[in-house]
């Protein structure tokens, strides 16, 4: 059985401003720092993180001294040409009306589509989880992007919920627990790692 934290990033400026901040290499700003503050988060015997700044950032308060291993397929979505722009700075646009009336399910131009996303999340997890398995490593923890962590959940979580009620909080995230099975990735357990 393994046990798997994942835990999102905390804080930058562009998440301040609800800004859509996928390939933007942004640091956690003051106000994300001090929300990592004061919390105990779940020990892990490995690390697993994001490549961007913010996640390394997160990881390197939330596990001093740990050492991690960056994991590329694990990014957050590449928004194209509504990177660090939020709904009002996009409203009006033909582009972004499209998307949204998509339900965000259509490539955004010079992006991602969510079903690429999606499928480039959980082919790194699964890689990763199968290491942890093959190694006997009972746990870990991700410091990945609230899309990162949204894409995993619609895949393995049961009762099965939409892509996008999977959201969390920065700083926050899910516990699961996941039984090595012959039938693949199963999470036996999610529980939400909420802290107010």
């Amino acid at each position: 059985m393994l046990k798997i934290y994942l835990i999102r990033h905390s804080r930058t400026f562009g998440n301040s401003l609800k800004r859509y901040i996928g390939v933007t290499d942004e640091p956690l700003c003051e106000e994300g720092i001090a929300l990592l503050q004061n919390r105990e988060y779940p020990k892990a015997e490995k690390l697993y993180v994001s490549p961007m700044l913010r996640c390394r950032q997160t990881a390197e308060i939330v596990y001093p001294g740990q050492e991690y291993e960056i994991v590329p397929l694990l990014s957050e979505t590449n928004f194209g040409v509504f990177e660090n722009k939020n709904a009002d700075e996009l409203s009006g646009t033909k582009e972004y009306q499209a998307w949204i009336d998509s339900n965000a399910t259509m490539e955004i131009p010079g992006g991602e589509s969510l079903a690429n996303f999606q499928k480039r999340c959980v082919r790194g997890f699964e890689e990763v989880v199968g290491k942890c398995l093959e190694d006997g490593i009972s746990s870990a923890a991700f410091v990945v992007h609230g899309g990162t962590i949204m894409a995993i959940m619609d895949a393995y979580a049961v009762p099965h919920r939409n892509f996008y009620e999977y959201s969390t909080a920065n700083g926050c995230g899910y516990v699961v627990t996941i039984d090595n099975t012959k039938d693949g990735i199963i999470f036996s357990t999610a529980n939400p790692l909420i802290y107010e």
